[in-house]
Order: structure tokens, then C-alpha cells, then sequence
């Protein structure tokens, strides 16, 4: 198992945390699986009952909020930022904790489409560090992870600030992760394919036994499940907890009704059997997987109205049509188009390829393309590059993760044999891609939220000497 940075120790006490900056180093010295390669983790390092710790020594601000808990291979972040927008938008004060995030740290804290500001980053962390400080001192056992600490983090924010619902994306998996302690009204699992497979498993049913762990006694079941046999798992669990399972395809359905939504987009209708429930939703986010994030998001909503919370249709319509969420299949400039999209396996990269063949219409396509260690990146590939006029391998600069250019170049020549070009860094991809598109080209960016994160920054917010 990974251990703690040496320089962990250096704020222990939360007195000492008086920056923005502190706090993050503070929270970036702990064990952090998103920085580590799979093969030094397994599952057997997570444990909730480090969780269940940390919770009832903050007094267990977990207990005191509902929340819609949402798993998936893909599409769990997505189908989380909607649902919290649409109860943000009737009225209902919504937490939203999602991972990881693009630039900054205090992304995955949102309350109302709010983030937390650097003030309360450094307040929570004070309340955290001396609790974080005892645990560490147990003996026999690894101190709280920083995953586990962010989620407690969210916890204790949300209580400060009378949140009444929280909207839970989770991390990795499902049974052993850290937001597997909440209380839920709702559960959603929104896809299964594969990914971390060394963590959750290389069989479909494996990884969906692990999604399928946040399901709870009698708490309803929202399935967009249909790869079989995964789908088959999720229904025996869901019967095992006597949890009422809506599926996807059986229970619900939806259908595209394209420029009707006020602002001319595509929107969509969803169906329970033959009763509306939602019509002519606009869909905030592009391409046909984002339809289905959509459809189980309004049936999340749809459970809860049943359980009683006020939540009108002109509501969810309001608060979908008012939402952004970075780095989705995100267009952050024109002339010529530049596409961002976090990707980082398979399944993910087959719908962004949809997208753009459906969705955006291109002289030449050039593509930016960066991944993470112990990704399926040679399938990647194959399903990238035939789809691009140009193409270009480099490596995020920001995390150990990343697979070297030269690993890249490795594989783009074994799994297509098309050409390429190499760029050591996102700064040179950025200026090659731009040296080769015209004003009616696209670029797209993709392979994994690290380049898709170092990119965003860099367009967005060019620095000096960078032509934007």
C-alpha cells in the first residue's frame, strides 16, 4: 500500500494551516489514488470503517442529509451535476460532490452551482487536521486517505450550510467507496464497461457487483445498466436488498425530440410505460450518451417527487438549461472549434467519437491526445485516430500518472499504424495543433482529465509566451 509523503506531517495540528495553500498541500501529502499507478493499490486498501471513523469523530454529518448516490463506469459525474441543478432550480439547497476536478481543488464542493471558496477550503481543513492527527496515531492502522478527507470535507460543508439534499458522485467503484457511508433517498448506476479493472475486476459482472454495492435495503434503484450479464447483477442485488429497481429500456424509456428546447438544442422526453414524466427537457450537454445521463437523472428526480419533495417540471427545465459542466465534450473556442473531453477509457472515447461524427461538422479534425497509466490506452487509440486528419501524442506535465510520449508513440504504431506527430509537452501540442487548423477545423482534446484539465487552463488562461 502507498505511503503518505513525508511532508504530510508538516501542518498535523490545524492551527498551522493558515493559507489556501496550506490547506491544499496539506490535503495533496496525503495518500492520493488519483496520483498512483493501480498496480501499487488494490481494493483491499479501501476500508470504510476509516470512513465510519472519521465521520463519527466530525458527529457523523452524513446522517442528517438524504442523498441521490450515483455510480458508473461513465457518465456518473454528468448524471450528478443534472440532478443537482434541477433541485437546485426548485428551490431545494444541494450539495454536489463530484471528482476529480479540472483546475481547482474546491470543484468538487458546490452548493447551488456554488463553489467553496478558498476561505472555507482552509476552514474545513482546520477542522479536519486535528482529527486526521489521531487517527494517525492509532496503531496498526493507515491514517484517512485524501479522497476519504474530501468526502468528509463535503460532509462538514454541507451541515454548515443547512444543505437538505446531497448529490454524491462516486470516486472508484461502489462498495468500499469513501461516499458509501451516506444515507440515500435514491441510487443511480449509470453504466458499466470496463475500467480500473485491477481494482474492481476484468469480467463486466465483477466491476458491476462492485457498483452495484451502494445499493441499500428498500432504497429505489435507478439503472442504466445494459451490457449484459452486468445488468443481470445489478437486478440480483437490487431483489437481494429488496431495493426497487428501475431499468433503463424495461421501466423507463426517452426519446430525442431535437430543437424544441427554448434555446433551439436537443432535448428529450422521458417515459415511465406510457406516462410522461418529463417533456421536452433541453439537454445541456452534447451527444446521444448525454441523453441517456439525462433520462436517469430525470427519473432520480422522479423518485424523489415521489417521496414528496417539491420539484416542478418548469423547475428542472430551468435548471438544466442554466447548467455548465467543464471539460464534457466541452467547445471552448470557435474559428476554429476546440473540443474538450475528459475520455479516459473505452466507452467514454466511443461516445465522444459519435459526438463528433453526429454533432460537429469540420473541415479536418486534429486531435490532442494524452493518457494515464493503467488505462486501455492502445484501444483508445485504435478508435481515435482513424477518426482524425492529424493527430498528436504528448503527455500531461501535472501528474506522475502520465504515460510517456514515447509510450504513446509505442502504441499508436502497434494498435493502427496511421501517422502522427509528437509534441513533448501540452504547451507544444497546443501550439502544433493551432499552427495546423484553419478557421472552419476542429481540435479536440482528450484521453484523460489531467491533459484535459492542463489544456483547459492553458486556452482559457494563456500565459505569457503561450499564443491562445
Amino acid at each position: 500500500m502507498p505511503q503518505p509523503r513525508n511532508d504530510a506531517t508538516a501542518f498535523d495540528a490545524g492551527s498551522q494551516i493558515e493559507t489556501y495553500q496550506q490547506a491544499v498541500d496539506y490535503l495533496y501529502g496525503r495518500i492520493n489514488y488519483e496520483r498512483v499507478a493501480s498496480h501499487t493499490y488494490s481494493v483491499g486498501d479501501f476500508k470504510l470503517d476509516r470512513m465510519r471513523e472519521l465521520l463519527k469523530r466530525l458527529g457523523n454529518p452524513q446522517e442528517s442529509i438524504p442523498a441521490v448516490h450515483i455510480a458508473g463506469t461513465k457518465g456518473k459525474g454528468s448524471t450528478a451535476a443534472m440532478v443537482a441543478s434541477m433541485l437546485t432550480a426548485a428551490g431545494h439547497r444541494t450539495g454536489l460532490f463530484t471528482s476529480p476536478h479540472i483546475a481547482a481543488f474546491e470543484e468538487r464542493l458546490i452548493i447551488n452551482g456554488q463553489q467553496a471558496t478558498p476561505e472555507e477550503i482552509v476552514s474545513l481543513v482546520r477542522q479536519l487536521a486535528g482529527v486526521v492527527a489521531e487517527l494517525d496515531k492509532l496503531p496498526g492502522h493507515a491514517g484517512p486517505t485524501y479522497f476519504e478527507m474530501a468526502t468528509a470535507m463535503a460532509w462538514l460543508w454541507f451541515r454548515e450550510q443547512q444543505v437538505k439534499l446531497a448529490v454524491l458522485e462516486v470516486g472508484l467503484g461502489g462498495r468500499l467507496d469513501s461516499t458509501n457511508v451516506c444515507c440515500p433517498a435514491v441510487t443511480v448506476i449509470t453504466t458499466i464497461s470496463r475500467d480500473h479493472m485491477r481494482q474492481l475486476g476484468f469480467r463486466l459482472e465483477q466491476i458491476a457487483a462492485e457498483k452495484a454495492g451502494i445499493i441499500k435495503p428498500g432504497v429505489p434503484v435507478i439503472s442504466g445498466v445494459l451490457a449484459s450479464p452486468a445488468d443481470a447483477v445489478i437486478a440480483r442485488v437490487a431483489a437481494e436488498f429488496d431495493a426497487p429497481l428501475l431499468q433503463l429500456g424495461r421501466d423507463f424509456s426517452y426519446f430525442g425530440t431535437a430543437e424544441t428546447a427554448a434555446d433551439g438544442a436537443a432535448a428529450i422526453t422521458v417515459k415511465s410505460g406510457e406516462t410522461i414524466v418529463a417533456q421536452d427537457l433541453p439537454q445541456p450537454l452534447v451527444g446521444g450518451h448525454q441523453a441517456h445521463n439525462l433520462a436517469l437523472a430525470v427519473m432520480a428526480v422522479q423518485q424523489l417527487r415521489t417521496q414528496g419533495w417539491n420539484i416542478p417540471a418548469a423547475a428542472m427545465s430551468a435548471g438544466l438549461s442554466r447548467m455548465r459542466w467543464p471539460g464534457r465534450i466541452e467547445v471552448v473556442r470557435r474559428e476554429p472549434t476546440v473540443v474538450i473531453d475528459a475520455a479516459h477509457n473505452w466507452a467514454a472515447v466511443q461516445a465522444l467519437c459519435e459526438t463528433l461524427r453526429t454533432s460537429f461538422s469540420a473541415r479536418r479534425r486534429i486531435l490532442i491526445f494524452a493518457a494515464t497509466q493503467d488505462k486501455d490506452v492502445a484501444g483508445m487509440l485504435r478508435q481515435l485516430m482513424p477518426v482524425f486528419d492529424s493527430v498528436i501524442l504528448t503527455q500531461y506535465q501535472n501528474n506522475p500518472r502520465a504515460v510517456p510520449t514515447q509510450e504513446l508513440a509505442r502504441l499508436a504504431v502497434v494498435s493502427t499504424n496511421l501517422p502522427f506527430h509528437m509534441a513533448a509537452d501540452p504547451a507544444a501540442s497546443w501550439r502544433m495543433a493551432r499552427s495546423f487548423a484553419g478557421p472552419q477545423d476542429l481540435i479536440c482534446i482528450t484521453g484523460s482529465f489531467f491533459i484535459a484539465a492542463e489544456l483547459r487552463e492553458l486556452i482559457l488562461v494563456p500565459s505569457e509566451g503561450v499564443t491562445a
